[in-house]
């Protein structure tokens, strides 16, 4: 059974252009406007969102090697563990083969997939610390994966990732999004703006693992008001 996310599509890891097309036209201008009011506040909408804006990232970043621990066993039987188009609708155009895997562990905001959570305990514990959290999971490449240039259609989330396993070398497992390249470090956190064109490698011989979040982005009010409303207007669309 495919997944949808408790706050709606729009919350999914790459909302494909058709499902954006879904969306009213009101809808569609209401996103624009928002994405033009987030432009003049004090971050404006930058491609890599700055991690010491997130106070909650370093407790995580320091609780990686325990991550790491419980993510061991999930890849001990990485044939378990299903392909990211077969459990996310929409996420062909991304995805055909069997080299990106996705172990999820929240997939909406208080919806937990319980029996995953269950084998990764304390990752779940870590997990329930992150305010906003709307979307978690283990994103697992096969080496040699490329993930084409993509984009989601709303800029009201952060894309964050916690490396847990980057093969050497590590230039060569990167993620490039807008005009600027960078490669995930063991234990270091990137986040960035997931309505951005990205576009992901992993030219390594090895397996490359990062807990992936969705959080809602830190706002002022009433930004922080209307991204919520947004949201919710989504998921009675999508």
């Amino acid at each position: 059974m495919k997944l949808t996310l408790g706050v709606g599509s729009l919350l999914r890891m790459a909302m494909p252009s058709a499902l954006e097309r879904r969306l009213p036209g009101a809808a569609r201008r209401m996103i624009d406007v928002f994405h033009a009011l987030v432009r003049r506040t004090r971050l404006g909408r930058v491609d890599f969102y700055p991690v010491q804006e997130l106070p909650w990232a370093r407790n995580l970043e320091g609780a990686w090697r325990e991550i790491r621990g419980e993510l061991d066993g999930v890849l001990a039987d990485l044939r378990s563990v299903p392909n990211v188009q077969d459990v996310y609708a929409g996420q062909d155009p991304l995805a055909r083969d069997d080299k990106w895997k996705a172990f999820t562990l929240c997939r909406g905001v208080g919806l937990w997939e319980e029996a995953n959570c269950a084998r990764c305990p304390r990752t779940r514990e870590w997990l329930g610390q992150v305010p906003g959290l709307c979307h978690a999971m283990f994103s697992i490449l096969a080496p040699h994966k490329h993930i084409p240039a993509h984009k989601g259609a709303y800029g009201g989330l952060v894309d964050c990732h916690l490396a847990l396993v980057v093969p050497e070398p590590a230039e060569r497992c990167r993620i490039r999004v807008g005009e600027e390249v960078r490669h995930w470090e063991e234990g270091r956190m990137l986040v960035f703006d997931d309505s951005h064109e990205h576009e992901v490698w992993n030219d390594t011989e090895g397996v490359r693992a990062v807990l992936l979040m969705y959080v809602i982005r830190p706002l002022p009010f009433p930004l922080s008001w209307l991204n919520m409303w947004v949201m919710r207007l989504a998921s009675h669309v999508l």
